[in-house]
């Protein structure tokens, strides 16, 4: 995602006021006239080049020798979402690294942490290793099985708390590319009234959540927001619903809103369903490249982007840290300064607006804008 060029000048005193807590959620939308009538704050200056590494080219890794266990959250390989990106990792692993073996299991909505201790306990019995848990359901479960092979290396995706010698983990500043999401649907929404709709209420979807609120705020004061979840804490089902997220995003639409971001799994797919049948809404995708996923192919003319969570990249790094028994280089988070989280451009839909995303992912990076993990409504 190379920086465009982009001429403007952004004070730093309106930097620091456009950071995230002007507008209000209750602003009366407005009827454009045309896409960018809906930004009020001034486009950021134009990020500079970013700078070619050569640090790791041409080093060649040899993991075939590992047997890589992954345990998928609910949904699995195929929900075009957060598993898929994990798999590609895996995927990736194979073809570049030469990883012969991979182990691959999925939880269901309903399981016990019992089940998931299991499905760990019985990778790592069968000698798979390392053993990657995709998603912080499984928190609890490596915090359980990892003591009990201590010779085994475990990761876990989206959750820091474990703390243990041999379990690494791999979070991410998902508001940061969520921010992007935010000015994306304000430049690109012609009502100025767009919509979120949450997978599950929890601290980590909150984190989508408040990053685009934050960088819809930062772009307009007068933009209106919807902003719903589809299943409270403690019932995962939210991630595995589209026939929910499509009741949910038409409800939206219906209100006004033109531009929906979901941060819900598989349940996204209901939400692209819902604003193909309006014949008018646009919508942005989440974790994975959604525009070029297979499985929502059909309705892939309404992802004007997608918010890149790089879980792929992370659990690539991971296993190629994990061949060269050196963990130390990864990323304690991946961000926008690593590359972690960021946006899609398939489709061409936001390629008139990519300067002024690009300025403000290089404002996030150099510090002049804060991008809150708690929804500021």
């Amino acid at each position: 995602m190379a920086a465009a060029a982009l001429a403007g000048v952004l004070a730093l005193a309106g930097c620091a006021k456009d950071s995230g807590n002007t507008g209000s959620n209750n602003a009366a939308p407005q009827d454009q006239g045309s896409q960018q009538t809906c930004a009020t704050a001034p486009a950021p200056p134009a990020a500079a080049p970013a700078a070619s590494s050569s640090a790791d080219a041409g080093e060649k890794v040899d993991a075939s020798a590992l047997r890589v266990g992954l345990a998928y959250d609910v949904g699995g390989r195929g929900d075009a979402s957060f598993n898929d990106a994990a798999a590609a990792g895996v995927d990736r692993a194979k073809a570049e690294l030469g990883v012969k073996d991979a182990n691959e299991s999925t939880a269901t909505a309903s399981e016990s942490e019992d089940s998931k201790a299991q499905r760990l306990t019985q990778m790592a019995t069968a000698g798979y290793n390392p053993i990657i848990g995709v998603g912080f359901a499984y928190a609890k479960a490596v915090e359980a099985v990892a003591p009990k092979f201590p010779n085994v290396k475990f990761a876990i995706i989206d959750d820091d708390s474990v703390k243990a010698p041999n379990v690494t983990p791999l979070v991410f500043a998902e508001e940061q590319g969520s921010f992007l999401a935010g000015v994306a649907a304000v430049y690109k929404s012609k009502s100025c009234h767009i919509g979120f709709v949450g997978g599950v209420d929890t601290p980590l979807i909150q984190k989508f959540e408040a990053g685009y609120l934050q960088g819809a705020k930062a772009a307009s004061s007068k933009v209106k927001i919807e902003d719903e979840y589809l299943t409270p804490a403690g019932d995962i089902s939210g991630f595995n619903d589209p026939g929910k997220g499509n009741i949910k995003a038409k409800a939206q639409i219906d209100k006004g809103a033109d531009v929906i971001y979901h941060a819900a799994g598989a349940s996204g797919k209901g939400v692209f369903d819902a604003a193909k049948a309006s014949g008018k809404a646009k919508a942005i995708g989440v974790d994975s490249d959604q525009y070029n996923q297979k499985n929502v192919a059909e309705v892939k003319d309404v992802i004007m982007t997608s918010m890149i969570k790089r879980v792929d990249v992370a659990v690539f790094e991971y296993i190629k840290a994990v061949a060269k028994n050196d963990l130390s280089q990864l990323p304690k988070r991946f961000d926008l300064k690593v590359d972690g989280v960021g946006y899609s451009t398939s489709g061409g839909m936001v390629d008139d607006i990519k300067a002024i995303l690009d300025g403000y992912k290089q404002q996030i990076i150099d510090g002049k804008i804060q991008v809150s993990d708690k929804p500021q409504k």
